[in-house]
């Protein structure tokens, strides 16, 4: 029942009966009704999706609640002696810069997944989510759910690409995430920086985006750019390497004079093996007697 109704959106999960503003004893009866309560029994959720909240925007908020007050209560659920909001935390942070002293609360019996789908599911019909906070969110569902990306993917009625392109933004620099934060970088931005390893350059190119204005496609274009001259650099064959298989050459010539057969030398990484080739039992003995003696 739960999940069909965070598939009919946040309302659903909401019943309309109301009881006396004044009334102050949480009673079990109390579940799934408003009711008013001392905002100091509340408190936030650490798992919240949501890390970043605008201070002019909750000005604005405030000011909206103090003309008419709390329309839509906060979503909450019973943690110890406090009450642990689902959802509805930039509604409680605007009280609190209010100083009200209640706030209209429903109080719900949701277990941990159930309250982070909740809160996710209303900050993404909201938009009220930067793409980082949604992506950690979906990893949280990873990691402390065990849900897989297509299991995310209907829980908040996404596809599953939408789900990984999300999570592959937390590989990025956490400069370049601060950007995405700041809404300085646009999602586009973001992914077309991820091929970049080299975190260094991953984040002079994100200032770079920003000083400059370049487009996702300009972005892209420079990216592509760089891991070509990268490719390039890897297969050009550096000096030293040129000298160590010269030398390695020279050494084959002289073991092949010395053992009078072709003798191959197979470096990695300055390991390898020298191999010694033979074409008959013969020659195997004859090159037996020669290494004995050597």
């Amino acid at each position: 029942m739960i999940k069909k109704g965070l598939g009919k959106g946040l309302g659903a999960l909401i019943k309309d009966d109301v009881l006396t503003p004044n009334n102050t004893s949480i009673q079990e009866t109390d579940l799934n009704k408003i009711i008013e309560i001392d905002i100091n029994k509340v408190q936030p959720d650490k798992s919240q999706p949501r890390k970043h909240f605008n201070d002019d925007t909750l000005e604005e908020l405030a000011l909206s609640i103090k003309n008419v007050g709390i329309i839509s209560p906060i979503i909450v659920k019973k943690k110890g002696d406090f009450y642990e909001i689902i959802s509805g935390e930039r509604r409680f942070r605007a009280a609190k810069k209010l100083k009200l002293k209640k706030i209209p609360i429903i109080i719900k019996e949701y277990d941990d997944l159930v309250s982070l789908e909740v809160s996710l599911i209303e900050n993404i019909q909201r938009e009220n989510l930067n793409p980082i906070e949604e992506a950690l969110t979906y990893k949280i569902f990873q990691e402390k759910f065990n849900l897989n990306q297509e299991q995310i993917a209907e829980k908040v009625g996404k596809n599953r690409t939408t789900i990984s392109n999300a999570i592959r933004l937390l590989k990025l620099d956490s400069r370049v995430q601060n950007f995405v934060i700041e809404l300085k970088l646009s999602q586009g931005h973001a992914r077309a920086l991820l091929p970049i390893e080299n975190m260094d350059i991953q984040f002079d190119l994100a200032e770079k985006i920003i000083e400059e204005q370049l487009s996702v496609r300009q972005t892209e274009d420079i990216v592509k750019k760089l891991l070509e001259e990268k490719k390039e650099e890897k297969n050009t064959p550096k000096e030293d390497d040129i000298l160590k298989k010269q030398l390695y050459l020279d050494i084959s010539k002289q073991l092949n004079q010395i053992l009078g057969t072709k003798v191959n030398i197979k470096d990695n990484k300055n390991k390898g093996k020298i191999e010694i080739e033979y074409y008959s039992q013969e020659e195997l003995d004859r090159l037996f007697c020669i290494l004995k003696k050597l």
